[in-house]
């Protein structure tokens, strides 16, 4: 008996890692940023409907950068700086919303499909559509879901533009939001958030261990 359910347990593990595994090439082959989709898209490949053997986000996201690293290396490596390089511009042109950076692009899985995500904190939400028409850059207006805690989920504002042949997605939150970061909907702990300080402060680690590692 105990016997037979260590296999089963077996069994559903290695599920776990195909799936996993599958779901990753999808978003780094297609394009596809919704983890959900990508799990249920790969289930749906793989024949495997049973929901113990569905992954964990973050198993997906492990799976991912393990992909990255063995098949897109440098490729991604350099989609991943130059969306870095542009994200700092962008938080120093937002400075008047105390902006952050969020998602891929600050975590390290964005590739040539992946938008640099701010999140942006004003309790005057029109203020952001004025900047933007202020500056004379066109955006998209959507509505995004975000749990401030796991209390408080609001509707936030989010302005959607294109610049340096880059996408450029920002969401509006409250000020008080600043103190602490939403929850991210990979794992529902607090969001990685990074000032334009602190992105240039990862940017110039990030030069001198590569000075380093050429020397």
């Amino acid at each position: 008996m105990r016997h037979a359910r260590q296999h089963a347990e077996t069994k559903t593990r290695e599920r776990r890692y195909r799936l996993a595994h599958e779901a990753a090439r999808l978003i780094a082959e297609s394009g596809i940023r919704d983890f959900h989709q990508a799990k249920l898209k790969a289930a749906a490949r793989l024949g495997i409907h049973d929901d113990a053997s569905l992954p964990r986000n973050r198993e997906i996201e492990d799976a991912l950068r393990e992909y990255q690293r063995l098949f897109q290396g440098d490729a991604q490596a350099g989609e991943l700086r130059r969306r870095r390089d542009a994200a700092l511009r962008a938080l120093e042109f937002f400075a008047p919303f105390d902006p952050r950076l969020v998602g891929p692009v600050l975590d390290g899985t964005a590739d040539a499909n992946s938008p640099v995500h701010l999140h942006l904190y004003t309790d005057e939400p029109e203020a952001v559509p004025r900047f933007l028409e202020d500056h004379r850059i066109p955006a998209e207006s959507r509505s995004r879901r975000i749990r401030l805690d796991r209390e408080r989920p609001i509707d936030g504002p989010v302005w959607l533009f294109s610049a340096e042949d880059l996408s450029f997605d920002l969401t509006v939150l409250p000020h008080d939001a600043l103190r602490q970061a939403p929850l991210s909907s990979i794992d529902e702990k607090p969001m990685r958030r990074a000032s334009a300080a602190q992105l240039r402060a990862m940017l110039l680690e990030e030069d001198m261990a590569g000075f380093e590692g050429g020397a």
